[in-house]
């Protein structure tokens, strides 16, 4: 070969290489966005057995052209809570096998119907008005662009094999698999798609320039790198996020290191599989995850002990934080939401508990539990910030009307929790501390009506809480009617000390301007909660 034709081969090798990752970057988002949001409820909802999770993880991966998408999704659902380690093993099992399928259709030969899947996604994706049809148009269109790489590769490698420089390259790597391994596994990782690397193998394989001997190692190589995907995924995540990506490359890599000594039967098995060089690198592929599948789906228990005591939990503390606001379910609006929802009450219960313990202090003068309320302001203000946060970037999503209204809800709640817990540090605890360092004692008939307005803004918080949270129409309206008996309250509690101190009564006296104040605050309390009644009631207009 000449140095041109040299030159212009590795052009074309590279640019087909891109095309791949393109066309399988094109056709993965198209599919998430059509069918990804209901394949993750799905998902959620069918792993209650290790052979049913199996099946889903192999279906949802075969949809969305990814195991890494899956695995991924397992990651950000373990880290929110919403699936348990254990449950994960045999999805994770079942997506390298899902994985599979997109290996064995690209070795279908298809390549001259490349163009015309090209024409039909673009077609369909400029035609479509809906975003189904986009969506689905794109997918098709990702395909199309795959397959005419892999035409161009084949054109590309038929004279490069040819070379004496390629194939000293590869008959070393037929005699040093584990040079062929690490070299797969650093291009998958790279890639971030083992569908992507085992397709220019097999194309290779078709062109005569790879033999099965160098095509194993590769096919064993590409299934270690793509548990990066998954690795970097995890990382700031949960300790038991952690571990699903662990558990994913355990799975590999001890399938590999098992698969080592038995190498040239393997080799033997999958070159009797198929006449076909292209076809053996597929079934290569399949038959190593189906394995890994049958060893390890019934020590799943056992393996997911093994998992958790080789990554404990840290014994350093967590920095406080959110702990269901995961970016991976914005892609499914309504999780999202529910997600968003848990985060929020997470905070309302923080607030119920600031506002309990605020009565304590007044009544026992708790200086402890006074700091301790502060802190807790601190942790409500993050969790809001990261709400408002993962509002924000769901409103980039495309969203119902319903889940508008909600998101909005959802807001409003939030800001109004916020609010709450400022009162509360920032008024009626400076009140308790000049009540502390003046030495100043309420009444006892005072104390005891600060005692019943308090116990009143806590039922109505409760209330408050059960309406956001079922969007009851009936809790809305009964919560602004309390609104209005809790200002009656005030003024009547308030008219009650002004008495007391025209009989001249020294504690009222000492404390009026903490006491009133108390009574005003505790006021504003109520009026915030109130404010979770008029989304729901604006609702029920609509």
């Amino acid at each position: 070969m000449t140095d041109m034709t040299t030159t212009i081969s590795i052009l074309s090798l590279f640019g087909g290489a891109m095309l791949i990752l393109f066309g399988m970057k094109l056709a993965g988002d198209g599919l998430q966005r059509a069918v990804g949001a209901r394949l993750r409820n799905f998902l959620l909802t069918a792993t209650d057995n290790r052979l049913k999770g199996v099946g889903v993880g192999a279906a949802i991966t075969a949809l969305l052209q990814s195991s890494s998408a899956t695995t991924v999704m397992l990651v950000g659902f373990v880290g929110s809570g919403l699936m348990g380690l254990t449950q994960t093993m045999g999805v994770i099992l079942g997506a390298d096998i899902g994985t599979t399928v997109t290996v064995q259709i690209i070795a279908f030969k298809v390549y001259d119907y490349a163009i015309g899947l090209v024409g039909l996604g673009a077609l369909v994706t400029f035609l479509g008005r809906a975003n189904k049809w986009k969506d689905a148009g794109q997918a098709i269109l990702g395909f199309g662009f795959v397959f005419f790489a892999l035409k161009i590769l084949i054109d590309t490698f038929e004279p490069v094999s040819q070379n004496p420089l390629m194939k000293d390259f590869l008959l070393g790597l037929s005699k040093d698999p584990f040079a062929g391994i690490i070299i797969s596994a650093v291009l998958t990782a790279l890639f971030q798609s083992s569908a992507a690397t085992l397709g220019i193998a097999l194309t290779a394989a078709h062109s005569g320039i790879l033999g099965i001997e160098a095509a194993v190692p590769i096919v064993l190589g590409a299934n270690i790198g793509t548990t990066v995907t998954a690795i970097v995924s995890s990382l700031g995540a949960t300790v038991d996020a952690k571990r699903v990506a662990f558990a994913h490359v355990l799975f590999k890599v001890i399938g590999v290191l098992l698969v080592l000594p038995f190498l040239d039967f393997f080799t033997a098995l999958v070159g009797h599989s198929s006449p076909d060089a292209a076809r053996q690198v597929a079934n290569a592929h399949t038959f190593f995850n189906i394995g890994i599948a049958v060893l390890f789906l019934p020590f799943t228990g056992p393996f997911t002990r093994l998992v958790t005591a080789l990554l404990p939990p840290s014994l350093a503390p967590e920095r406080f934080g959110p702990k269901y606001l995961d970016p991976i379910v914005l892609a499914s609006p309504t999780l999202a939401l529910v997600q968003a929802t848990r985060e929020t009450l997470r905070t309302a219960d923080i607030v119920q508990e600031m506002l309990v313990k605020s009565i304590e202090v007044f009544d026992n003068d708790s200086v402890s539990t006074l700091e301790g309320i502060q802190e807790m302001d601190d942790d409500v203000d993050i969790l809001d910030r990261e709400v408002k946060l993962f509002i924000i970037k769901l409103s980039k999503e495309s969203l119902s009307g319903e889940q508008a209204r909600r998101e909005q809800e959802i807001m409003l709640f939030s800001d109004n929790l916020e609010n709450i817990g400022d009162v509360i540090d920032k008024n009626l605890m400076e009140l308790a501390k000049k009540k502390i360092k003046g030495g100043l004692k309420f009444s006892k008939e005072g104390m005891e009506e600060i005692r019943a307005l308090h116990k009143k803004v806590i039922e109505n918080y409760q209330m408050g809480i059960a309406a956001f949270t079922s969007s009851d129409h009936e809790l809305a309206r009964r919560l602004i009617t309390h609104k209005q008996k809790m200002t009656e309250l005030e003024r009547d509690l308030r008219q009650a000390h002004i008495s007391r101190l025209y009989k001249g009564h020294k504690e009222s006296i000492d404390t009026s301007a903490i006491h009133l104040d108390v009574l005003t605050n505790l006021k504003r309390i109520n009026s915030y909660i109130t404010n979770a009644a008029y989304p729901i009631l604006e609702q029920e207009k609509d």
